[in-house]
């Protein structure tokens, strides 16, 4: 196998690369296909310093990362390589990362780009109010949000939108809760990922909000956003620009009942019983099949041709 991947590389990836060069094109999911750092290929006429795979493709996404979903490149708007895992998240307090979606204009916003190719987007208008769960239960599974999510509010959207949605994996396992500051943004994203749903409308997660924000050194745990009260974590990210606090996807560990939730007035982490009733802001995948127009701005946001 090996050999055969070789054979392919030394065929197709020179001339990729160079096409890279002048035409900037490139898929995420390559990614995907050549995980190895043990799969090589002769780079003398690459132009490249990297002899894996990996390590090419890394070099690229540094060149030209990234072409989200088809031709359109996202360029010097915010877009930062995630450390942890293999996406690319919008960081900053307003980066372009506008996209029209059910014909709503610049109503969403992409939080990342997956290396499968498709893009999660945010609506940025909140839904006022919804109950996480009645029954005070924090398990996504039986969460009333989820239903009313995957249910009324899917069917709500046109066909065009719901077309081009395709249902993923959720990490939905339950996180560490505030007050452990030992606890760092690799042990959220592990809780987090510890337990997976399939489905096609949810909410961002805890360690998404901590990504989307610049400020890494004082805004880069569930500990540091919830202690810093006074709003320094609030300016650094583009997630918070809501006049209601709003659920994420993430429950609290110490109970069976809590979930964090992004408070509206300084853009901190806490957690409430789910049977509080408060705004959601859907969350989506888009299919990797799309394609995009415009810059992401919001006066001339992306939109899928």
């Amino acid at each position: 196998m090996k050999d055969k991947t070789k054979e392919f590389l030394k065929k197709y990836l020179i001339g990729f690369v160079l096409g890279i060069v002048s035409a900037c094109t490139i898929s995420v999911i390559a990614a995907t296909y050549f995980p190895s750092n043990d799969v090589t290929y002769d780079n003398s006429e690459s132009g490249l310093s990297s002899t894996n795979v990996q390590g090419a493709i890394d070099e690229l996404y540094g060149v030209c990362f990234p072409k989200p979903a088809g031709d359109q490149i996202i360029e010097g708007a915010g877009l930062e390589k995630d450390e942890y895992e293999c996406r690319y998240f919008f960081t900053g307090a307003n980066p372009n990362n506008y996209i029209t979606f059910n014909d709503e204009k610049a109503g969403w916003r992409i939080i990342s780009v997956e290396c499968d190719g498709t893009i999660k987007i945010m609506r940025t208008a909140d839904i006022k109010y919804q109950y996480w769960n009645t029954y005070n239960s924090n398990n996504w599974l039986n969460a009333d949000v989820k239903d009313y999510l995957n249910g009324e509010y899917y069917n709500n959207l046109n066909s065009t939108a719901q077309s081009q949605v395709v249902a993923k994996d959720w990490s939905i396992g339950y996180a560490t809760y505030n007050d452990t500051p030992s606890h760092n943004l690799v042990n959220t994203i592990n809780d987090e990922n510890s337990k997976k749903w399939n489905g096609k409308v949810a909410l961002i997660t805890a360690s998404e909000y901590i990504r989307s924000n610049s400020n890494k050194n004082e805004c880069g745990t569930t500990y540091q956003i919830y202690y810093n009260k006074s709003g320094r974590c609030k300016g650094t990210t583009w997630i918070h620009n809501s006049s209601d606090s709003f659920w994420t996807l993430t429950p609290f560990d110490i109970s069976n009942s809590e979930v964090f939730y992004i408070q509206n007035t300084n853009g901190y982490f806490i957690g409430a019983g789910a049977n509080n009733s408060m705004s959601v802001k859907p969350t989506i995948y888009l299919s990797s099949d799309i394609k995009l127009s415009g810059r992401g701005t919001q006066s001339n946001p992306y939109t899928i041709e």
